[in-house]
């Protein structure tokens, strides 16, 4: 491998490692410092087999339309877990956040009727977080989540399926629904 190949595969795994969300192969171009998002691409996917054989926890996944991620395995995030400093949002913008995904989509109002008005607060956080999105409705806005909390949890982007596959986990119990958990 060239010292330019090596460079470039440095600033793509620089940037996967800073990130913690998935890129684009034009952002791994960017970060390697050349032109072509195929080369970009490529690189990333020889990353990923060297990062495959010689690292147990974390590895680089591919997801559809050439972006790429680097995550940890399965089975290792609890012991990450224990040894993490900051969370990416509060336990109430978590909160309001699992309303969203249970309701989705919702407006800000039904929002602060369930949870309060600091769930402006949290609706800021979490879209800056890209975690919810904002759609207008009339004079107010839907919220719902976006595609980056779908691949940050590793759940399908569409909000019924998302719904369906979280109470097949036991982990979403909407009130008034009639799945049983």
């Amino acid at each position: 491998m060239s010292s330019n190949q090596s460079d470039s595969r440095g600033g793509i795994e620089a940037a996967l490692y800073a990130a913690g969300r998935p890129l684009s192969s034009e952002d791994l171009a960017k970060a390697a410092g050349i032109t072509s998002k195929r080369e970009a691409a490529r690189l990333a996917r020889e990353l990923a087999e060297v990062t495959k054989a010689n690292l147990k926890a974390i590895e680089i996944a591919e997801l559809p339309g050439e972006r790429f991620v680097m995550q940890l395995r399965p089975g290792f995030d609890s012991v990450a877990r224990r040894f993490a400093t900051k969370a990416l949002v509060s336990s109430a913008a978590l909160r309001t956040l699992s309303y969203i995904v249970s309701f989705q989509p919702i407006t800000a109002l039904e929002l602060a009727n369930r949870r309060g008005p600091r769930i402006y607060q949290h609706l800021k956080i979490l879209r800056e977080a890209d975690l919810v999105s904002a759609k207008p409705a009339g004079r107010t806005k839907l919220y719902q989540t976006t595609t980056v909390f779908a691949e940050y949890f590793g759940l399908n982007p569409d909000p019924a399926a998302m719904k369906q596959q979280l109470s097949k986990l036991g982990r979403l119990k909407i009130p008034g629904s009639l799945t049983q958990n």
